[in-house]
């Protein structure tokens, strides 16, 4: 059984499929890893640190496609790429079927077996495999510090005899996830912080981190028994403008990370609450 991955696309994706630690996993259990030369040397990891587990290498990225039972990425493969899949192979990755319909259905044409990480349910069985809840705890902390890094005033309340420095206020758009994990970042250094969440079950975790958390007045549960979110009724959306409206006047940072699953993202900081926001204040999306 081999098993290989070949680079990404470097542009729109900076992490790797398979660490050294992944590849001796897989080396222990009687598999053969073969990966493209250079695989992780963007992020420190040299091909020697692969080799010392038994993975192997080559120049050839069409070679490592066809001698692979199961090649492994995280997005889906470019298009020169993906024809070279044939029968019975294995394609795990973060597939995005909804936006790859067309491109997934031709590759199911073709008896190429898929697994689309994102699609585990969320069953005790499967949280070591929960890629969302790993990847978006991390875009939670790095939304806060790229903010906070584009925010050209001092995070914390600074006093001293000359004067004080007010807290800067933090508003967390969407309370999953990467939402807590911004909500604990921000609060960690300093940040005043206001959270806001379709799912009434949001309130508690928020609050339970130092979070004020904002409802919308007669919100209703838009929560699905999966956990995620739901799309919101127009009233709904109304009242919750109505309710960022008056509060983007006060906030300095304004990190989105609203989403449900399948659909576009909800674009909730419209143009004109923008233009209530302070001078120098930052939007994260």
């Amino acid at each position: 059984m081999k098993i290989g991955s070949v680079l990404e696309n470097r542009k729109i994706e900076k992490r790797v499929a398979i660490t050294p630690e992944i590849a001796k996993k897989y080396i222990s259990l009687g598999v053969d890893v073969c990966l493209s030369k250079n695989y992780g040397a963007h992020l420190g990891i040299s091909d020697e640190e692969y080799k010392n587990t038994g993975a192997k290498f080559s120049d050839d990225e069409k070679e490592i496609i066809n001698d692979s039972n199961i090649v492994v990425q995280l997005g889906l493969l470019s298009d020169d790429k993906i024809s070279l899949l044939k029968e019975d192979q294995i394609l795990i990755g973060v597939l995005n079927p909804y936006d790859n319909k067309k491109k997934l259905d031709e590759l199911i044409k073709k008896k190429i077996k898929l697994f689309s990480l994102e699609l585990l349910p969320r069953i005790t069985r499967a949280q070591s495999m929960d890629i969302l809840s790993s990847q978006a705890n991390l875009a939670g902390y790095k939304a806060v510090i790229e903010s906070f890094a584009n925010f050209e005033k001092a995070i914390p309340m600074m006093m001293t005899a000359a004067g004080t420095v007010p807290a800067a206020k933090i508003l967390v758009v969407g309370a999953g996830v990467a939402g807590l994990q911004a909500i604990a970042t921000a609060k960690r250094m300093g940040g005043i912080v206001f959270a806001t969440d379709v799912r009434m079950a949001s309130k508690e975790q928020v609050e339970s981190l130092g979070g004020k958390f904002l409802t919308v007045e007669g919100a209703e549960n838009l929560e699905t028994e999966g956990g995620y979110a739901k799309e919101a009724s127009d009233d709904f959306k109304k009242k919750q403008e109505e309710l960022l409206s008056e509060t983007l006047k006060k906030i300095d940072i304004v990190i989105c990370t609203a989403l449900i699953p399948g659909k576009k993202a909800p674009v909730i900081i419209k143009e004109d609450m923008i233009n209530n926001m302070q001078a120098g204040s930052v939007i994260y999306d």
